[in-house]
């Protein structure tokens, strides 16, 4: 194989996109390139590695070994040079490179958990911080951050992923909810016995793994979601109940869209964490977006995070 140069580097980055999406058709949306942009650039990465990476037709996209391996390796050259830039910018007393942010759906109505307002703080107007936020469930942002793709992630992690630390942040008040449509929303509280609940179909988000319905001892469950969203539109279709947190839901229940049921017997408060990995215990931006997030949240403003 030839050493590579730097123009190497972007062709690596589109070789990983190409891998993540599983082929040219997402990866020309991702990154916004056309297929036969995208082919040249394979090919060339594939001229200058000296091997064939991927399998490609008209309905496949698989990588061949050295193709796994060349993946593998990028992930690491990537991460290498974050930290090389963490590095420098620390050394240089300024803030610089790449914060890649992972944070659970549903939370920007929330004071606390909207990391809008922590990023608000976080970037001044003279950062040179680039900034990768995504969204996703509790057990993917754990595993983006043990196995380095995300460098800090916020959400209600299980605590279970080795070599990471967790850090409380705050809670987040569920309550349980039907919509304006539904059977049980003209009914008062006092009138909704355990049979109207078991009667009602109850929607439960996948990630918990059925603890919705084990909170309302609920029989069965109707429906399933990923995202706070989805929950949202089975709520208000009016044929479902189920749990939400409370910042999200007010807005429809303000509306009297939605209401909540017997809130005093079915309610509970998710604690979110914010987790990063030991070997990034003392990055400057890793450090520098904690005590944002910190210092914003009413919730947590008392429980700075320890310092490595």
């Amino acid at each position: 194989m030839r050493r590579l140069d730097n123009i190497d580097i972007r062709l690596l980055r589109v070789f990983v996109a190409l891998a993540d999406c599983g082929g040219f058709a997402a990866a020309q949306i991702t990154l916004n390139l056309s297929q036969p942009t995208l082919s040249t650039h394979l090919a060339e990465l594939e001229k200058r590695i000296g091997a064939q990476l991927c399998h490609r037709g008209r309905k496949q996209f698989r990588l061949t070994e050295v193709g796994r391996a060349t993946y593998d390796a990028a992930q690491k050259l990537f991460r290498d040079l974050d930290d090389f830039g963490h590095r420098i910018s620390a050394a240089s007393g300024s803030l610089s490179g790449r914060l890649r942010i992972g944070t659970s759906d549903g939370v920007f109505t929330s004071d606390d958990l909207g990391i809008q307002h922590a990023l608000g703080r976080f970037m001044g107007p003279d950062s040179d911080v680039f900034i990768d936020l995504s969204v996703g469930t509790p057990s993917e942002l754990e595993q983006q951050v043990a196995d380095g793709g995300r460098d800090i992630v916020i959400g209600p992690l299980s605590q279970k992923a080795p070599g990471v630390i967790y850090r409380d942040y705050c809670g987040e008040p569920h309550l349980l909810y039907c919509g304006q449509r539904h059977p049980l929303f003209a009914v008062p509280d006092s009138r909704i016995d355990k049979a109207a609940i078991d009667a009602a179909r109850f929607s439960v988000r996948s990630y918990r793994h059925f603890d919705d319905l084990y909170l309302v001892g609920h029989p069965r469950a109707s429906a399933s979601v990923v995202h706070m969203e989805a929950q949202l539109m089975l709520i208000l279709s009016g044929h479902f109940i189920g749990f939400l947190p409370c910042h999200f839901a007010d807005p429809w229940v303000m509306r009297d869209e939605m209401r909540a049921i017997r809130p005093r017997a079915y309610a509970f408060s998710s604690v979110h964490r914010v987790a990063y990995r030991k070997t990034d215990a003392h990055s400057s931006l890793v450090q520098a977006f904690l005590e944002a997030l910190y210092d914003g949240s009413s919730a947590a403003r008392q429980k700075s995070p320890a310092k490595p």
